[in-house]
């Protein structure tokens, strides 16, 4: 990071706020070990693309406009013929978000876009047994960056935070206090 640029506002939190607390909560010495977050995946699987090369376009504009970084497409593996699908068909884009842009993308994430959702009650707050957390979104709509007068379909996505946490108790307990709304435990049951 330059002189000029500012650092974004979640890890300014993360190092002043969260990763002390961290550190005192679990009794971790090092500043090294502390857990925190390795990358941001976002990823937008667009099978009806091999009918329709306007929905694989209009996923990569929106995922440009939502992540701030120009998507990889992904091609199907191999063939399948009960989906009509071959192998090497552009079948998906996919986003890896690192440094600032990671901390600015998970920034919006988690106060502008999930707010926005309609009905919610909170994240699952199921992690994948290695310190990393996956969440899917049903459409591109909640994002502000998306123009919603040039949508003509809506894309769900998929969100995966990976953590450096060695365990799933230490990378929830980090992803709550930077933000991330989970479900109550009392919500849970209901």
């Amino acid at each position: 990071m330059t002189a000029t640029e500012t650092m974004p506002r979640l890890m300014q939190r993360y190092r002043e706020e969260v990763r002390p607390e961290l550190m005192k909560e679990h009794e971790i010495l090092n500043v090294h070990r502390v857990p925190g977050l390795k990358k941001v995946v976002v990823s937008m699987g667009v099978g009806l693309a091999r009918e329709d090369k306007a929905r694989m376009e209009a996923a990569l504009t929106d995922l440009t406009a939502i992540t701030g970084q120009k998507p990889t497409t992904r091609k199907a593996r191999k063939s399948v013929s009960n989906f009509k699908l071959r192998e090497g068909q552009e079948i998906g884009a996919m986003v890896t978000l690192r440094g600032a842009r990671m901390w600015e993308f998970l920034d919006r994430l988690i106060t502008i876009a999930i707010p926005r959702i309609k009905d919610f009650r909170g994240l699952k707050s199921k992690l994948d047994g290695q310190g990393n957390y996956s969440l899917g979104l049903n459409d591109q709509t909640i994002f502000p960056e998306v123009n919603l007068d040039r949508v003509k379909n809506f894309q769900g996505m998929n969100i995966t935070i990976v953590t450096s946490a060695e365990t799933d108790d230490v990378a929830l307990d980090m992803l709550k206090r930077l933000g991330v709304p989970f479900q109550r435990d009392d919500d849970k049951d209901a």
